[in-house]
């Protein structure tokens, strides 16, 4: 009687299983997926050894003004004065332990997924001539802030039309000594800063890196067909621009002026890129390709139809958790020689890390997440 009882439940069980399962499989299979990804071919990462070894000398970073700013993706300084862009559309200079507001370049309300176009998210951020910031906001376009005034004056508007495609993520920027020309990176001429993880997966070569002639308000294409292009960092003489891949941190994750590789199959997905004083550039990883181990964007390169599935089932922020956080900071010379490297696994002290700015015998680490600056003093490393 048990054995046939049991029998029934399970029928019973997997008939009415089925019978639910029946109409979410056809769901997903007839739903629309918000990206349209293209398949390409990573290298096997390299082995994380030797200057590449894991260690934690990451973890010795302090956290600055925690829970006063949120997601301080890019930090300049003139003299000692820290200046960011932050989640919520402002402009920021740090002085000591307190934050004062310079500028807010869109409108309130701020803070929610449905506001950022409007309030505006400032990312990467420069000091020009004359002690002039000059600010790349990821949707209302370039903008010249006097630190002092807090007077914003806009360049490029976001969403420019140029070459028959239009701007739609600006990301990170850099101005020469004169400030006549501004280099920047158009991340997508599809999607929104706010859907960078569709961005990434989607992984087609629609980025750019512009050049505004300041003078004439005129924009152009210097490089085309990049796959998610993010840091961007000029080269002493000016006449030569790196640019960070994020998604092809696989391939070539800088790229020099003229499409020459400058380091290629990093063993992380670069950010922002910026000089150190040994003459080489700081990368910041906020995730890596581990090696031996698991990479999640590796295997899925080469499989387009599960990244539409994944999508068609999860929100960004639920694939954003399926990502291992590990901060990963290195030091690059000329023709990508690993120099030196700090790391946090599972990202305790800094995490979502997007760039390292060297200032005084010290690192800042900024984030597009964090709600901190991390500061590593050199000398305890």
């Amino acid at each position: 009687f048990r054995t046939y009882s049991g029998r029934v439940f399970q029928v019973t069980f997997l008939s009415v299983g089925g019978v639910l399962l029946i109409p979410v499989l056809i769901l997903v299979l007839f739903l629309e997926s918000p990206i349209h990804p293209e398949a390409f071919s990573l290298r096997e990462p390299p082995l994380m050894d030797g200057c590449w070894a894991p260690n934690l000398k990451l973890r010795l970073a302090e956290r600055l003004f925690e829970d006063k700013v949120q997601g301080p993706e890019s930090i300049a300084n003139i003299g000692d004065v820290l200046y960011s862009g932050t989640a919520d559309g402002r402009i920021v200079k740090m002085v000591g332990n307190r934050i004062h507001t310079v500028a807010r370049l869109g409108r309130q309300p701020c803070g929610s997924r449905e506001d950022e176009p409007t309030c505006g998210r400032p990312l990467g951020i420069r000091v020009g001539p004359n002690g002039t910031l000059f600010v790349a906001d990821a949707y209302l376009g370039i903008f010249r802030v006097d630190p002092n005034t807090g007077e914003a004056v806009r360049l490029v508007e976001g969403g420019l039309v140029v070459a028959g495609r239009p701007i739609k993520f600006i990301n990170d920027l850099d101005v020469t000594r004169d400030g006549r020309r501004v280099y920047f990176t158009s991340s997508s001429s599809r999607w929104q800063r706010r859907d960078f993880l569709h961005l990434i997966m989607e992984a087609t070569e629609d980025g750019r890196v512009m050049e505004l002639d300041t003078e004439s308000g005129e924009v152009s294409v210097v490089m085309d067909r990049l796959r998610f292009p993010n840091g961007l960092q000029l080269l002493p003489d000016e006449e030569s621009v790196l640019v960070s891949e994020t998604t092809m941190g696989a391939r070539g994750g800088l790229n020099k002026g003229g499409m020459e590789t400058f380091a290629e199959n990093l063993p992380g997905f670069p950010d922002n890129i910026r000089r150190s004083s040994g003459g080489g550039l700081w990368v910041a990883m906020s995730a890596v390709r581990p090696c031996p181990g698991f990479s999640m964007l590796d295997f899925l390169s080469q499989r387009p139809w599960i990244k539409k599935l994944i999508f068609k089932i999860f929100s960004q922020d639920a694939v954003l958790r399926f990502v291992p956080r590990y901060s990963l900071v290195a030091e690059l010379q000329d023709g990508g020689v690993c120099v030196r490297t700090f790391h946090d696994p599972n990202g305790e002290v800094a995490t979502y890390i997007s760039e390292v700015h060297e200032h005084q015998g010290a690192l800042y680490i900024g984030s597009f997440r964090s709600p901190y600056v991390a500061k590593l003093d050199l000398s305890q490393v």
